[in-house]
């Protein structure tokens, strides 16, 4: 039985993923990061999705660690059975403080490419980054693109970005990899479940907080355009993608 190590659960995607991933790979397991903060709403999830899921009854293993920490706190236990890494971690919030971002989403990631070195059977890592590393920059932002001098609208924007950084460099070494780039992610386009009501959901409930007649304050150009994509949208889109022929690459000689 081999391993699908996930960080990012019992977060919003990675709950939605996991089940989904483990569908497909009906032989494998999941081994989840955890931190300790979050160890009982981890269990409780976990519980959930096999009570509700009965075939993934003994495949969800859940360990404490710390992703800024060297080996993730894990002291390397576990890396040579892992096939797979989806790392979802991330501080998601436009108001993170520059230094919060940095350690958790620049140093983590330069811990789970670390820990990644260590798997020896690794087929593929899964980074989830954001489209919004294209920062403040005017013109067609492709996804070859990244390091365009670009400016940023906040530490999130930014750390992200470096963080993606780390993992194209890795790319660049040999490290098989996909980066995926959703946008400002919203509710399940059928059910409207979502975990945190922020973002675009502000907005949503200044209006909805206004008598007869909604007002929406605008500064400057009244036009404006949002980029968003529902949660089951990301995440049926990682798991296709992840199952696609030929993204199971064996590993690179080079030691990136």
């Amino acid at each position: 039985m081999a391993t699908i190590f996930f960080t990012g659960f019992p977060g919003f995607l990675g709950s939605e993923l996991l089940p989904r991933v483990l569908a497909r790979r009906p032989g494998d397991r999941a081994r989840c990061l955890v931190q300790p903060r979050f160890a009982a709403l981890a269990r409780a999830r976990a519980e959930a999705l096999q009570a509700r899921l009965p075939e993934l009854r003994g495949r969800i293993e859940l360990v404490e660690g710390d992703l800024t920490r060297p080996g993730l706190g894990l002291d390397g236990a576990g890396a040579a059975e892992v096939v797979e890494l989806y790392h979802l971690a991330a501080v998601y919030d436009l108001m993170v403080p520059r230094e919060v971002g940095l350690a958790v989403n620049v140093e983590g990631t330069r811990q789970v490419l670390a820990f990644a070195r260590g798997c020896g059977r690794l087929e593929r890592l899964h980074y989830v980054s954001t489209c919004y590393v294209s920062g403040r920059h005017d013109g067609v932002f492709l996804e070859t693109d990244l390091e365009k001098g670009q400016a940023f609208n906040n530490f999130y924007e930014e750390t992200k970005y470096l963080a993606e950084v780390e993992v194209r460099a890795a790319m660049a070494a040999g490290l098989p990899a996909t980066v995926y780039r959703p946008a400002i992610t919203v509710g399940d386009s059928r059910t409207g479940a979502t975990q945190k009501y922020d973002g675009p959901y502000f907005v949503l409930q200044w209006l909805l907080r206004q008598p007869a007649w909604a007002v929406m304050p605008v500064v400057g150009d009244r036009t404006c355009q949002v980029n968003v994509v529902p949660s089951d949208f990301v995440v049926g889109a990682i798991d296709a993608l992840a199952a696609r022929p030929g993204r199971r690459w064996p590993r690179p000689r080079s030691r990136w």
